[in-house]
């Protein structure tokens, strides 16, 4: 593990919620005009992790880089899963309540992205 800026668990799971949710912004970077198009059923993150005690008594866990440079009896293996609190369909029950108006074309455009493929500009 690099001791100079070592990331702790915590810091990044929200890197990663941060990332998928900056995903889900479309091109037009206008979060009220955009067209969700992105949705995560779970994230699984499988790390290897360092287990240090502070001198307050406190346990930090400390992710790895590859090839760190801790002890193979330092290290642990933890599987993390996220997963949202609203089920897909919730979601999309709660966009059809706030957006009326706007929920047939979120409907085409989500078929579209999914069905055109990553070659589009925003999909």
């Amino acid at each position: 593990m690099s001791n100079e800026n070592p990331i702790g668990l915590t810091e990044l799971i929200q890197k990663v919620k941060k990332e998928l949710l900056a995903a889900a912004i479309t091109t037009s970077h206008n979060l009220e005009e955009s067209i969700p198009l992105f949705s995560v059923d779970s994230v699984e993150l499988e790390l290897q992790v360092t287990v240090k005690k502070d001198v307050k008594g406190g346990v930090k866990v400390y992710v790895l880089e590859a090839g760190g440079g801790a002890s193979r009896d330092d290290v642990q293996k933890v599987k993390v899963t996220l997963s949202p609190l609203l089920k897909k369909e919730q979601l999309l029950g709660i966009y059809k309540n706030l957006y009326p108006e706007r929920w047939q074309e979120f409907m085409k455009t989500s078929v579209e992205g999914l069905t055109k493929g990553s070659e589009e500009p925003g999909f």
